[in-house]
């Protein structure tokens, strides 16, 4: 209401403050005739109006004033004329009073139409929630056209969700038996998974109204305002029942509640409080199920994850190789393809999400209209995937020769590891052409989702990553490797830092749990160790030794296939890019 207020005030004052300035802009001071006679007798007029009896004088240094003729003057033009002021004469018809009462009342009916406007908002507020309380969730009315056919890649959850549809499309079934549909699902899962996508989908295959909101939404500066606003948006739901509530990112809202600062009465915790009594407040009749979606479950407060209020979990992870399929299906459907590979899609975008594989086909048609082709090939989603992972090309890096040869000695080192080990994850193609962060880029695909894994891979992945650094090392000595091995370095040694204090796979420490990431996330536990200096002292040991250990491994193969890794560094030097047959080729044959 204050910020209504200040608005319609702010424009009433510039509406008169207009009227002010364009009355100011055409103002003349009065002076006395003698004062004239004796400007014109000192030649310091420019010009002079003529209105009647009124004369409106504009003097050589451009001040302005008026006056008037006393009697007729009639040598007045002559001494005028003399002296070569320019003289404008102004016929002054008989003044319109209609006219001359509607620019005088004109400010005044303005600003009396504004406030009645503001009064007339006042005095409905109560009956349409306006101003900071009001309901600021998006209304569908049974016109989504999403249904479970538009979404792929979460079967699962789908079918953990069709017996509220049909709860929804006939709630006597399972009244008569005393059933009670679950008042609150909860939807988990990574973004760009499709939680919002399949609260639609149940709206869509229920035709229900379908009230979206964000968690943040309920949140305001004023405390009680997010209250209120649920509040009205239960009201407003209970009238259109039986409906669906679908608040998204529900843990801006829904955190656990503690006694900070503010004893705990803030206004994020109080729009909490008001959500589970309105949750609460619901009867068998009013068959209102609220959905709502995170990433972060772990954050949100007991109290609405019991029994009663959001009872049902429904998780929707990242999709499989067989959920992409079906996904990349429906982004073609509609739009014109040449010989596609689904199923290469698929395998070479593990970890993709919903809305990744979206933007992935979209960049390719994209791509494709860039350069005026009538339809999408798989060269075109390779180059938009590529653009995805790796980031765009960087066309205006200056490479030096010595510089380019480095980079393809380092990246046909990771090549041979990863194709001479086992248990790697077969590679898809080598680059040195620059994108993103990366000067060059080995990229691995797993020929299925990677769902557990062991220690001959996680070993293998560190002499993987530290296979460019020896490569540098073996052909122009340790004084000068390159620094481009920085994150090989960081993720090899979180890999072995977690095969130690998280996976049990050290011998001397054992399978105990050393690396709590729970723990760690709480700022005052950071300096807390659950674990004595002296297994400090192992740990770092053992992880040294890890390291070490496949280093040397990694270091043993490529002095013993020296020869082809200087053939790989000629082929990418000439090619820049290298596919998984090209590699096989130089390494092999």
């Amino acid at each position: 209401m204050i910020k209504n207020l200040t608005f319609w005030l702010i424009i009433t004052i510039l509406i008169i403050s207009v009227f002010k300035n364009n009355k100011n802009n055409n103002y003349y001071n009065e002076i006395n005739y003698s004062n004239f006679l004796l400007d014109i007798k000192n030649n310091k007029i420019k010009k002079i109006t003529i209105e009647g009896r009124e004369l409106k004088i504009i003097k050589k240094n451009n001040t302005k004033y008026k006056t008037y003729i006393p009697i007729n003057d009639i040598n007045l033009i002559d001494k005028l004329i003399k002296k070569n002021i320019i003289i404008e004469s102004i016929f002054r018809s008989k003044p319109n009073i209609l006219i001359s009462l509607l620019i005088s009342w004109t400010p005044i009916i303005l600003t009396t139409i504004i406030w009645s406007m503001f009064i007339k908002q006042i005095k409905n507020s109560s009956k349409n929630t306006l101003f900071f309380s009001r309901n600021k969730a998006k209304i569908f009315k049974k016109n989504i056209k999403i249904k479970f056919k538009n979404i792929a890649g979460c079967n699962e959850a789908k079918k953990e969700v069709k017996e509220i549809v049909e709860f929804l499309k006939n709630p006597k079934k399972f009244q008569k038996l005393g059933g009670k549909i679950p008042k609150g699902i909860l939807m988990i899962g990574p973004p760009g998974t499709g939680k919002t996508l399949l609260a639609k989908a149940i709206a869509g295959e229920s035709k229900v109204p379908f009230y979206n909101i964000s968690g943040s939404d309920f949140v305001e500066m004023f405390v009680g305002v997010g209250a209120s606003r649920v509040r009205n948006m239960f009201k407003e739901a209970k009238k259109k029942s039986p409906c669906i509530i679908f608040i998204d990112e529900i843990d801006a809202v829904g955190r656990k509640r503690s006694i900070g600062i503010s004893g705990g009465h803030d206004e994020r915790e109080q729009t909490l409080n008001q959500i589970l009594v309105e949750m609460d407040g619901f009867n068998t009749k009013q068959t209102i199920i609220i959905i709502a979606a995170t990433n972060r479950p772990d954050v949100l407060d007991p109290a609405l994850l019991r029994s009663g209020r959001f009872d049902r979990r429904v998780n929707i992870d990242l999709p499989d190789i067989k959920g992409r399929k079906e996904i990349i299906k429906i982004h073609l459907k509609k739009k014109p393809i040449k010989n596609i590979n689904i199923d290469i899609i698929a395998k070479t975008t593990p970890g993709f999400s919903g809305a990744d594989l979206a933007n992935l086909i979209n960049e390719s048609a994209l791509i494709s209209a860039q350069k005026n082709l009538k339809k999408i090939s798989m060269k075109e989603i390779e180059k938009a995937k590529d653009k995805i992972i790796m980031g765009v090309k960087k066309k205006s890096l200056i490479i030096t020769k010595k510089q380019k040869e480095s980079i393809a000695y380092h990246e046909s080192g990771h090549t041979i590891i990863g194709k001479l080990l086992p248990e790697n994850d077969p590679i898809h193609k080598v680059t040195i052409i620059p994108r993103g962060q990366s000067l060059g880029t080995t990229y691995f695909i797993p020929e299925n989702d990677n769902i557990l894994t062991n220690k001959i891979k996680l070993e293998t992945k560190i002499s993987t990553l530290y296979g460019g650094r020896i490569a540098e090392e073996i052909i122009y000595g340790k004084e000068y490797i390159s620094t481009g091995s920085s994150n090989d370095i960081k993720i090899a040694t979180l890999i072995a830092k977690n095969m130690v204090t998280k996976w049990g796979y050290s011998k001397k420490i054992g399978p105990l749990l050393y690396n709590n990431d729970e723990e760690n996330e709480n700022i005052n536990n950071i300096y807390n160790k659950n674990y004595s200096e002296y297994i400090q002292k192992n740990i770092d040991i053992e992880i040294r030794n890890i390291i070490y250990k496949n280093y040397k491994i990694a270091k043993k193969i490529l002095k013993k296939n020296i020869n082809i890794l200087h053939k790989m560094k000629n082929k990418l030097i000439k090619y820049e890019t290298l596919n998984n047959k090209e590699i096989n080729k130089i390494i092999f044959d």
